[in-house]
């Protein structure tokens, strides 16, 4: 089945740092753009990164470059996202989404504490 599955979401302090994954089923992940979005609630989703098949990167909006980390391990058909340092206003539901044709996973929820 073709499928996106994220994990490693949960609660964690502000200040410390997080990595999600999302895994791929069903289908040739090497070959695919790959993206993470958040959502705040009653908000839509937005960008946060975006990775090229091969590991090319593009961080989104400005104002996370140098906080917010995208990789992936072709070999593992996972994409990551690090964060750190958390801060509160990263609490959100986060999706992984691969661009075309568009799929996405179910959301991982983060809650970041004071």
């Amino acid at each position: 089945q073709v499928r996106l599955v994220e994990s490693g979401g949960g609660v964690v302090q502000s200040g410390g740092s997080l990595r999600l994954s999302c895994t791929a089923f069903g289908f040739n992940f090497s070959s695919d753009s790959m993206a993470w979005y958040r959502q705040y609630p009653g908000k839509e989703r937005h960008l946060l990164a975006y990775i090229g098949p091969k590991g090319t990167v593009a961080s989104h909006p400005d104002s996370e470059k140098g906080r917010v980390t995208i990789s992936r391990d072709n070999a593992k058909n996972t994409m990551y996202l690090q964060i750190a340092p958390l801060t509160t206003e990263d609490t959100a539901v986060y999706y992984c989404r691969r661009l075309d044709p568009v799929l996405w996973g179910q959301g991982t929820q983060v809650t970041v504490s004071s």
